[in-house]
């Protein structure tokens, strides 16, 4: 069975011109086939803030409007999307830029509204909105496609924006589209799934680089959950990661960009252990 690897770059790459182009010289480097999925969260809300479009945000999540949505397909679809292929073009990779509604690669059905049960602060229920978001489910990702394109000697890069198959585009989390590729992919490729960001890896100390935990597996994730040693942005990543352990990805890494170069030697990050 053929390799394929799959990374997914987080907007403090997409951000930094000078970081952004290392790490595509690292990726056209890798051997084998692979897609490179994106995000790119601060260039959106920065153009929103510029239109007087201010970010709505709950706990972490980007509730998407209308308005919201228009600006991240611009960003995420057009401007980061198809700069990251210009640039990998240039680095002698031949690149195709894709939203999931591309080719029916990703459809997603939207979120349905959240109720949120009451707490010590809250005593009624409330309900959370968050307006155009794409949730993934088993079969959301056309791995024939996908296949047809690596087949034909391109390269995928695939952005945050997928649809509904019914004319709505989604804005999706980019984390939940690289994971849910590597688990369809996994059926015709031996794959492999890379979340770049910018830590190490896993740290048992957030203020220490050196502290990198070099195989993490489901039960002591849930120890440094338990504990605080990873929290926020951290949680929804590894378990992104975790389930794709557990669906048939071979190998799940999470590490730093500018170190991608050390994935063939063993050596990046921290690896999932099944």
């Amino acid at each position: 069975m053929k390799q394929l690897t799959i990374i997914k770059i987080g907007g403090n790459v997409i951000d930094n011109s000078q970081n952004l182009h290392q790490f595509l010289l690292d990726f056209t480097a890798l051997p084998g086939d692979k897609i490179l999925v994106h995000g790119g969260g601060k260039i959106a809300t920065e153009l929103g803030e510029s239109l007087g479009i201010e970010a709505k945000m709950v706990e972490g999540r980007r509730i998407t409007d209308i308005e919201t949505l228009r600006i991240v397909t611009m960003v995420y679809a057009g401007l980061i999307n198809k700069n990251m292929v210009a640039q990998l073009q240039a680095k002698g990779s031949n690149a195709i830029g894709l939203t999931g509604a591309d080719g029916n690669i990703i459809k997603a059905k939207k979120r349905p509204i959240v109720k949120v049960k009451p707490s010590a602060g809250n005593l009624e229920a409330t309900e959370i909105d968050y307006g155009f978001v794409g949730d993934l489910d088993e079969t959301s990702v056309s791995a024939d496609t996908l296949d047809s394109l690596l087949r034909a000697g391109l390269v995928p890069v695939l952005c945050a924006i997928t649809h509904d198959g019914e004319t709505q585009l989604l804005n999706t989390n980019a984390d939940t589209i690289a994971s849910s590729v590597a688990v369809a992919m996994s059926a015709l490729y031996e794959t492999r799934l890379v979340y770049c960001f910018e830590k190490k890896g896993v740290l048992k100390d957030v203020n220490d680089e050196s502290s990198v935990v070099r195989e993490i597996g489901a039960h002591e994730f849930e120890g440094l959950k338990a504990n605080g040693t990873v929290q926020g942005g951290m949680i929804p990543k590894l378990h992104n990661a975790f389930e794709a352990i557990k669906k048939g990805v071979t190998a799940v890494y999470i590490g730093k960009a500018d170190e991608l170069d050390e994935l063939e030697a063993g050596t990046f990050g921290t690896k999932m252990k099944p």
